[in-house]
């Protein structure tokens, strides 16, 4: 549990795909997917608690309590590639998007912990989170209250702000509410502690991307790795349709009605690359 390192991204934003790039080594360990119930079976920590309305987490609510009793639940379940026995030594590698609102909380919990920020241009992200909402198959909540019907992926804080919106809007809110939440949060982290990736840097150079993220995990970039990227990424386990730069028109009309109140969030995303 050494220096685990967390992928933070807002959802549909390709954080499965490097998950399972990078866990496909030996080199880290993990739960072998989403880790929802790290947090949330504790009901202190769900939405509906007392003075809790969202996925949103800050240091206050990793009590010392409830911290070890999350290190330990994740010692519990920590396995290898495939399911295997843990690697002595390598860091977990953790990917669920609601942790985004939750830097924070896993910083008081796992105080050497780093963070991996995936980002996704926003016209792509949105269409994406669209068609998981028409989907049906990322529901998280079933009923939230004064909310008409069930609620897909994270809970943004204001979300109650947005009943009776279009889909856009809510897709909307979601990606500019985890990304603008990340990039405060972890601008208030020692720079070591955590670094930014470009989805579409991700996809143009996979073996690049890998390596360089292996060197900020402190691992090697081993045989697995270099195997696993040396040619175009295999499509993750959830993929809805086959990827497509262009994908995202199909949603092109309702994304652009929505675009204008993110350029200045996405403008924050694009100085990253800069970095």
């Amino acid at each position: 549990m050494e220096k685990p390192v967390f992928i933070i991204a807002a959802p549909r934003s390709g954080s499965t795909l490097l998950f399972e790039t990078l866990a496909c080594s030996p080199v880290f360990n993990s739960f072998g997917g989403e880790a929802h119930w790290l947090v949330e079976e504790h009901a202190s920590l769900r939405p509906g608690a007392p003075g809790l309305d969202s996925n949103r987490l800050t240091a206050g609510a990793a009590t010392a309590e409830i911290a070890a009793a999350i290190r330990q639940a994740a010692l519990a379940r920590l396995q290898g590639p495939e399911g295997g026995a843990p690697a002595e030594g390598m860091p977990l590698l953790e990917k669920t998007p609601k942790n985004a609102l939750r830097i924070p909380f896993l910083k008081k919990v796992f105080p050497d912990a780093r963070f991996i920020f995936l980002w996704r241009d926003p016209r792509e992200n949105l269409s994406s989170i669209m068609e998981a909402w028409r989907g049906g198959g990322w529901i998280t909540y079933r009923a939230l209250p004064g909310w008409d019907g069930p609620w897909s992926l994270l809970l943004p804080p204001g979300w109650q702000w947005l009943r009776g919106a279009p889909l856009e809007a809510v897709a909307a809110w979601q990606w500019q509410c985890t990304n603008q939440t990340a990039l405060d949060d972890l601008g208030q982290l020692p720079p070591e502690d955590w670094t930014s990736l470009n989805y579409s840097d991700l996809l143009t150079d996979p073996a690049a991307a890998a390596q360089r993220l292996c060197g900020f995990a402190g691992v090697p970039f081993d045989t697995a790795l270099k195997a696993r990227t040396e040619g175009p990424l295999p499509m993750s386990r959830y993929t809805q349709s086959a990827p497509d730069p262009d994908k995202w028109r199909r949603n092109e009309a309702a994304v652009m009605r929505v675009l204008p109140g993110l350029e200045a969030c996405w403008q924050r995303l694009r100085a990253l690359d800069r970095q």
